[in-house]
């Protein structure tokens, strides 16, 4: 007789390709219609699954672990962030999880990219225009903006999407410069010509543009608080497309909204998908529903890392993508 197989219980609905093979390997319950599963349904899947795939939206906390089943053992996360799920508690609880790191790198480093240049020159601000009928065509001091060579970008949080930003900013002639918990080895400094800034504080006083590219952690939570928003130049921007919980939201947009920033392009928010209604009525942020790393070929590259930490840990083998193991 065929061992049973795993029923592993997907919260949300993934690429085709990705659920089909889910089906092949497991005993799959799929999110066909995408609902976002509520806190009774999650803790459910908790108390019957041998795996759950959740994503960054489902808040696998302590009461829902709590409710967890003998056979719970894998959480494998369909994102790069677990500030989602509590860690502690699955620890505890003897479950693994893993996660789906550097398969959108490139992907969020282009979204991030896209901001750092749309926003100093008002590309959303024309687009609306365009669109109201408003357009009484070219004037030339009408609608400028500022070009980006020659400013100085500093980034908050030099991993791998930190560093391909960083990439992707030289070529258009931007100075870098970051703030890390460790500073980067000489030869990748050297590459990016990039400068490290061991005090946040200063780093931020002295940009053009400051990027935020850290994950959110309890030690993140806030680190652009409203006195360091404070130190930032009148002229400056922030682009973010991390996590919302970052920034101090509410000090950012009464800023914007006085002229004590120049702009933002936010991709995140402190409260998603909830959107303060003071950002909405601002001229000068681009604002974005989370989609730095919504491409096809993203999503089923990260589909396909679930796949393979669950079917790894199912044959009896550490996982590649552990974030915790009980093994440690």
């Amino acid at each position: 007789m065929a061992p049973k197989k795993p029923l592993v219980v997907v919260t949300r609905k993934l690429p085709d390709p990705i659920e089909t093979r889910m089906m092949e390997l497991f005993e799959a319950q799929l999110n066909l219609d995408d609902h976002a599963l509520s806190q009774s349904e999650l803790v459910d899947a908790a108390g019957k699954a041998d795996v759950i795939v959740p994503t960054v939206t489902d808040r696998i906390d302590s009461g829902v672990l709590a409710h967890a089943g003998p056979n719970l053992r894998l959480i494998a996360s369909f994102g790069a962030g677990v500030d989602h799920i509590d860690l502690s508690s699955a620890r505890q609880r003897g479950i693994t999880v893993t996660n789906t790191p550097g398969v959108l790198t490139e992907d969020t480093a282009d979204m991030t990219m896209a901001l750092i240049l749309a926003v100093p020159r008002r590309l959303a601000e024309g687009e609306r225009i365009i669109r109201s009928g408003e357009w009484q065509g070219w004037s030339p001091t009408w609608m400028l903006g500022h070009r980006i060579s020659g400013k100085r970008l500093g980034i908050l949080g030099m991993g791998r999407v930190g560093t391909a930003v960083a990439r992707r900013a030289k070529g258009f002639g931007l100075s870098i410069h970051y703030h890390n918990r460790s500073q980067l080895p000489e030869a990748a400094e050297r590459e990016l010509e990039a400068t490290y800034w061991e005090s946040l504080d200063q780093m931020l006083a002295h940009m053009d543009i400051v990027s935020v590219n850290c994950p959110h952690t309890p030690a993140t939570y806030h680190l652009l608080s409203a006195r360091r928003l404070k130190l930032m130049q009148s002229e400056a921007y922030i682009v973010n497309t991390a996590r919302g919980e970052v920034v101090d939201e509410n000090a950012l947009t009464r800023m914007l909204e006085r002229g004590e920033l120049a702009g933002a392009g936010l991709d995140v928010f402190e409260h998603e998908p909830a959107i303060n209604p003071k950002l909405l009525r601002l001229d000068n942020v681009v604002l974005l529903p989370h989609m730095a790393s919504a491409t096809l070929e993203g999503r089923i590259n990260m589909g396909e890392k679930v796949l393979v930490n669950i079917k790894t840990f199912v044959d009896g083998h550490s996982p590649p993508d552990r974030v915790i193991s009980t093994e440690s």
